[in-house]
């Protein structure tokens, strides 16, 4: 079941993010499956591994990826997969349909990522937000995770908006 998300002004930001949002405002989803949608909301982790993936494939397809990660794995325990041996993980990462189509990169920036998230918030990608912290805050702690430079953690804020995490509107 869709929810309704009340839009934000996402005028600056283009590609597959945008395209994803105006999805939702005609078709009441942001990945063209609602199940996909709700596995983002429910899950922090999952919302900000699939930004970390939005590079250099379809938005829907690097935002499914940690789906396609937790139907593999049985979860998205940040300290497990962190503590994973890397090319067991890169076995995982790259069976068809791959989470992403860099998997070398991406396999090993979701380990170094969920290394971060084990050591410095217990694991839930919720704690880099759910404390008050102001957007440029939360933006500085998500541009010190493995590949997240400041153009990829400007989208945060429309990620965690869009899916439900928290609203900077």
């Amino acid at each position: 079941m869709a929810i309704d998300i009340t839009p934000i002004d996402y005028g600056d930001l283009k590609g597959g993010l945008a395209r994803m949002m105006d999805r939702y405002a005609d078709e009441g989803t942001l990945t063209g499956d609602v199940a996909d949608d709700e596995a983002l909301r429910d899950d922090p982790n999952a919302a900000l591994l699939g930004l970390l993936y939005d590079q250099r494939v379809r938005a829907e397809f690097a935002f499914t990826g940690p789906i396609r990660l937790k139907e593999r794995l049985g979860h998205l325990d940040m300290e497990k997969i962190a503590d994973m041996d890397f090319e067991a993980f890169q076995t995982l990462f790259a069976e068809k349909p791959a989470v992403h189509r860099f998997t070398n990169k991406m396999a090993e920036n979701t380990q170094k990522v969920a290394a971060h998230l084990a050591e410095h918030y217990d694991g839930n990608a919720a704690n880099l937000w759910n404390d008050g912290a102001d957007l440029a805050t939360v933006e500085k702690r998500v541009r010190k995770l493995a590949g997240f430079g400041k153009g990829k953690a400007s989208k945060v804020k429309y990620v965690l908006h869009y899916f439900g995490h928290r609203d900077f509107s």
